[in-house]
């Protein structure tokens, strides 16, 4: 399966900044199924990847996921990539409840065997159409050997020397009925699951996603209840909230108001971690009410890794910007994203992972186009998914990495 390099759209050959990154993109030779990844390669012989797959003519779920699965395993191989070196897929898809018994004899829904360990994650939020399902993968490749990867029922975990990463998916509290009760439920279960492995969420807490049902409704209830549960354990104002999105999505079960993915890190050191700001753009988020960071970095001997929140068109006083306008919210979004990128030391061109949420399924097309026009073959999910304020259009999230060179510091 040949994998063409493409650059960036708009980056010159003059650029100051050399990003990292590289990109690329291909149509399966044999499946309707475009592949975009992003390749970043570490001074210390650690690789990571981020994939996506989106299929590209209309057909049933279970066709689109065979071809996914095939698309994904010649992807593997021709980028040298086995599957032990998955950790992470989330999967983005148009009717989660009815596609859930497909999903089960995925031959890639293996993530809970100890054969193949993967911290999976499912998430009904529609992806731009044909498609029914879109695909993110995060792969590692070290070349001193395997990984140590450990899967419970709840988590990955990752060791690596001095360090253990946690990717959870899939959080729910669904013996209450109410936004504030479920999202009380699911803090204080990920809290004690913290504490058996010797962490706190002050200290190491990096990143988490809310899916939240009908979200213009079930909100405020997140937040309020975010608020209190983390003013309990040392997150406030005056000391760091964490990486954060807040934002529509339904689970398989129709219960659970409240759902929630995160990424912690045992081991990690104070010094390796950044909160950034971008005060000139965006404002402390606990202005209006919320408790997260606009974005966060972790820096490794080698990298740095820079978790972008759930951005919208805000402004410094956390006033929506252009309403009724998605194209040029879009575009404030992106501004805002370029700025908080800056603050680390990166630039779009070192994003690995690009995604979008669309109120308006009728702006899914355009905002696919621009995205696409600013950031090349990006691997990218653009998906139907309302903003936790009616105003926002649209808002989008990111992750990227840049070489760094740090030898205080642990490897990644």
């Amino acid at each position: 399966m040949p994998i063409l390099t493409q650059n960036r759209a708009g980056q010159k050959d003059a650029d100051i900044h050399v990003p990292a990154m590289c990109v690329t993109s291909h149509e399966h030779a044999s499946v309707p199924v475009v592949v975009n990844v992003a390749h970043f390669a570490g001074s210390l012989g650690v690789d990571e990847f981020d994939l996506t797959f989106r299929p590209m003519e209309y057909a049933s779920f279970a066709m689109q996921v065979e071809w996914i699965s095939r698309a994904y395993h010649d992807a593997l191989e021709a980028l040298e990539l086995d599957a032990q070196t998955a950790l992470f897929r989330r999967y983005f898809c148009s009717d989660l409840k009815n596609q859930t018994p497909a999903r089960h004899g995925w031959p890639l829904s293996v993530s809970r065997t100890l054969r193949e360990p993967c911290a999976e994650s499912w998430i009904c939020q529609a992806p731009e159409t044909p498609a029914r399902v879109v695909l993110w993968a995060h792969h590692l490749r070290d070349s001193r050997g395997p990984l140590a990867r450990i899967l419970n029922a709840t988590s990955l975990r990752l060791d690596r020397g001095a360090l253990s990463h946690y990717w959870s998916t899939g959080a729910s509290c669904v013996e209450t009925d109410t936004p504030f009760d479920q999202t009380t439920g699911i803090l204080s279960e990920y809290e004690q699951f913290l504490r058996t492995q010797g962490m706190s969420l002050d200290r190491n807490l990096i990143r988490t996603w809310f899916f939240v049902k009908n979200v213009d409704v079930n909100y405020q209830g997140l937040v309020a209840a975010r608020r209190e549960f983390f003013a309990l354990h040392g997150l406030t104002p005056d000391t760091h909230f964490v990486a954060s999105t807040g934002i529509e999505g339904a689970m398989a079960d129709s219960r659970a108001l409240i759902a929630m993915d995160a990424y912690a890190i045992r081991g990690v050191r104070q010094e390796q971690i950044e909160y950034l700001r971008a005060p000139g753009h965006l404002g402390p988020t606990h202005l209006y009410g919320v408790t997260f960071e606009r974005a966060t970095s972790v820096a490794y001997r080698d990298r740095k890794h820079i978790f972008i929140s759930g951005t919208a068109s805000i402004d410094p006083e956390g006033r929506v910007l252009h309403p009724g306008d998605a194209e040029r919210q879009l575009e404030r979004a992106v501004e805002n994203v370029r700025a908080l990128l800056e603050q680390a030391g990166a630039a779009l061109a070192d994003l690995g992972i690009l995604i979008a949420y669309v109120r308006d399924p009728a702006d899914l097309a355009m905002v696919a186009r621009r995205l696409s026009a600013q950031c090349g073959t990006l691997p990218l999910a653009v998906l139907h998914a309302p903003v936790c304020r009616p105003g926002w259009l649209v808002e989008i999230e990111g992750r990227a990495c840049i070489a760094g060179d740090n030898p205080e510091l642990p490897t990644f």
